[in-house]
């Protein structure tokens, strides 16, 4: 699907920051978008000259022999070799990648953090970024890691670009703008973002200070998840998604811009802004999601359905049957199953599961999971609703009931999750976490027939 040619305002140093930016409908669309009208080739991607005096280039997400090659052809001021030039060593060092095992940190167990505070010292994009685990092996281009941001700044003639990964990024408090070069993205709790592999952006604070989640993809690219018997409609319908219209920056100004290339930091000093896009085409873009357009399914009669009816976005892992990454969301919805205990049930599975609270209680842990708050299931081990969630779902009137003001997700992979050492020393453990376990009662007594 082809959506039509459309424009947008350009993006430049004294923008407003209450600029509305312009958005185009759908997931995997085949999309094109011009800021000048007649800034995109027709009929053919590599024109001898380019309106404009516009260089033509392709951003390739895939292979060129994918089976659906994912990529976009972008009609810029200047080629992306002139924003491109010697590179020095950056140490950041909240922002760490797998492999890392730290030795004196174990990440077997059971763990809960309260929400990291944002402190007082000014923090970017970059600087306030906060790794709490990893998985996989970001050279091998499998796994992922999972961060906290802290964001009170916003990047001044400063830019970034991951070659390892694509984020999907989940704030829970205050707003973001991210200036790509495709686009314009605004961002709130409630929402979330993708943002590609190669994607150069700057991050500015619209509403702060700024914290949220991040999910880091080593590997395939987040797709919708295959419907199975649900059939074409319900869950995360593609047309909710949007993609950014064409904007563009021609700013002569010294600047910066940061690359993360095999978990490394490097960082080149440029003349320009390099967000100099004016108009591109291709199925190789950010996106922005409310999540309130999710439409959960689930039992209507009896039983507790997989956390799996509840995923957003997977990535592939190349194994049938398990996710290098799913993202899942537990929303508002409808509990309606007769003669069921309702909550999310004891279990131990394969996978390795990171949650956020992004706001409201979430039902199986209804005290200590706090908005703003993680914790971790690793692959194998056991968790599942503390003592209060037990006794009330055990005991509960059975009636139709709506499970309001309550938005939590889960980042899952199918590799162990290891903490980092912020994750272990750093961030606001809650040590007695695997405590609320403690007071289940053995109930068992043998008498037949009885429950």
């Amino acid at each position: 699907m082809k959506d039509t040619p459309q424009s947008a305002p350009l993006i430049q140093a004294d923008t407003p920051v209450g600029t509305v930016p312009g958005y185009m409908p759908g997931f995997g669309n085949d999309f094109e978008t011009e800021a000048l009208p007649g800034a995109l080739p027709q009929g053919m991607n590599s024109p001898q000259k380019c309106n404009y005096g516009l260089y033509g280039e392709q951003l390739s997400g895939t292979a060129f022999t994918a089976h659906i090659p994912e990529r976009t052809w972008c009609y810029r001021i200047r080629p992306s070799v002139k924003h491109s030039h010697r590179y020095t060593r950056l140490d950041l060092p909240y922002w760490v990648s797998a492999p890392h095992v730290v030795e004196d940190v174990t990440s077997l167990g059971q763990y809960r953090w309260d929400p990291v505070p944002m402190g007082d010292e000014g923090l970017t994009w970059l600087t306030g970024m906060r790794t709490m685990t990893t998985a996989g092996d970001v050279n091998t281009q499998v796994g992922m890691a999972s961060h906290i941001y802290l964001v009170t700044e916003s990047m001044v003639d400063a830019y970034f670009f991951s070659a390892d990964s694509e984020l999907l990024v989940v704030p829970q408090q205050g707003k973001l703008r991210f200036a790509t070069e495709l686009g314009v993205i605004d961002l709130e709790p409630g929402e979330i973002a993708i943002i590609p592999r190669g994607l150069v952006y700057r991050v500015e604070v619209l509403d702060g200070p700024c914290r949220g989640f991040v999910c880091e993809n080593y590997g395939q690219k987040f797709e919708l998840p295959g419907r199975g018997p649900i059939g074409a409609n319900c869950m995360a319908n593609p047309r909710d998604f949007k993609a950014p219209v064409a904007a563009y920056e021609d700013r002569e100004v010294p600047s910066t811009l940061t690359v993360k290339w095999c978990g490394q930091f490097h960082e080149t000093r440029i003349a320009q802004s390099p967000l100099d896009v004016v108009a591109w085409h291709g199925n190789y873009t950010p996106y922005k999601y409310d999540l309130s357009t999710y439409c959960p399914v689930g039992a209507i009669l009896f039983d507790h359905p997989d956390p799996s009816i509840f995923t957003v976005l997977t990535a592939p892992s190349g194994v049938p049957g398990t996710a290098n990454i799913d993202f899942v969301l537990f929303r508002e919805r409808w509990m309606v199953a007769e003669n069921t205990f309702r909550p999310p049930w004891y279990h131990k599975n394969i996978m390795s599961e990171l949650m956020g609270n992004i706001y409201g209680q979430y039902d199986a842990k209804p005290q200590g999971f706090v908005p703003g708050g993680m914790s971790l299931h690793n692959m194998m081990l056991p968790h599942g609703p503390d003592r209060t969630a037990f006794e009330g779902a055990s005991n509960a009137d059975l009636k139709a009931e709506k499970l309001d003001n309550t938005m939590s997700f889960m980042f899952e992979t199918r590799f162990p999750q290891h903490l980092t050492e912020f994750a272990g020393k750093e961030a606001p453990l809650q040590d007695d976490y695997i405590d609320c376990w403690a007071s289940l009662e053995k109930k068992f007594d043998g008498t037949p027939g009885k429950k």
